[in-house]
């Protein structure tokens, strides 16, 4: 399996940070580490349950596109369509941009944008992609009423999110029991929603979409190569800018505790018969 992914954020990136719904942090930051994980997604891991709907021509709006992996890819499977991708950080539009160029994508481009108040008239796009951002938001039923509007009649708005809850690992390691407990609570603390898979069907149905497909899909780290990526990205994190910071900034964790979790990752990662699997909950709702 390619390696370089993580839960929460395509997206993952927030599009939208201060609604007035609550106050919400990107409880992943914008670490090194983090944005390599969201290079390695691609429409094939991280979308498959979105490509048998889509076809030439379609017009296709990208949410919270990170550094534009997936919104080239999916921009390579609707062209001729346009493709527009947003995000809150100009500095991850710069290399999505990038990305867009070296791909020769050029009908994909990238704008600033907030989820809860899209720039967009309604029925603007067929299709209306989201990675990983709902778990991140305050109010995800309002963002979902916002993406419906600008999606067609006709079209659909495809939504894939982590649920950490149902995220398994083996050996036992009791530090990553900890790891789990703290990025929960921190997740929470700044305004998102961790389990946020489980709960996608009930906010689409909350949002009056017409029609909701759901589904469920899982990454999976077990080889060697896997083991040390998923391991290495989340022992950095757990000490890094983001989870880091805001765990110790919520008085949840000390450096020590921080580093002792870390540590823990590097234990499971050695271990021969290691598995880690990500549980997805995904929802194709028509408007």
């Amino acid at each position: 399996m390619p390696h370089d992914p993580e839960p929460g954020a395509h997206d993952a990136h927030v599009a939208h940070v201060g609604h007035g719904a609550g106050h919400e942090t990107y409880t992943h930051g914008h670490d090194e580490s983090v944005l390599r994980s969201h290079r390695w997604r691609t429409a094939e891991n991280s979308a498959a349950y979105l490509l048998p709907r889509l076809r030439a021509g379609q017009r296709m709006l990208d949410v919270g596109c990170g550094p534009g992996t997936i919104t080239v890819d999916l921009a390579s499977r609707v062209a001729p369509g346009e493709v527009v991708g947003i995000d809150r950080e100009p500095a991850i539009l710069r290399e999505a941009e990038d990305v867009a160029r070296e791909a020769g994508a050029t009908n994909v481009r990238f704008e600033v944008g907030d989820t809860y108040h899209l720039d967009f008239p309604d029925g603007a796009f067929d299709v209306v992609h989201v990675h990983q951002v709902m778990h991140h938001l305050a109010d995800p039923v309002a963002a979902l009423v916002e993406l419906r509007r600008v999606c067609a009649p006709d079209g659909v708005v495809a939504v894939r999110e982590t649920d950490f809850g149902g995220m398994t690992w083996y050996p036992e390691v009791p530090e990553l029991d900890e790891w789990m407990a703290l990025f929960q609570a921190v997740t929470r603390a700044n305004g998102g929603e961790p389990d946020a898979g489980r709960r996608l069907l009930g906010w689409a149905q909350a949002a009056g979409f017409s029609r909701v497909e759901p589904s469920a899909s899982v990454w999976c780290f077990a080889t060697p190569e896997d083991r040390a990526w998923w391991a290495g990205s989340w022992a950095e994190r757990t000490v890094g800018p983001g989870l880091g910071e805001g765990a110790r900034a919520q008085g949840r964790a000390d450096r020590g505790d921080l580093e002792r979790i870390a540590a823990g990752w590097r234990v499971w990662e050695a271990a021969v018969d290691g598995w880690c699997s990500v549980l997805h909950g995904e929802v194709l709702g028509t408007p």
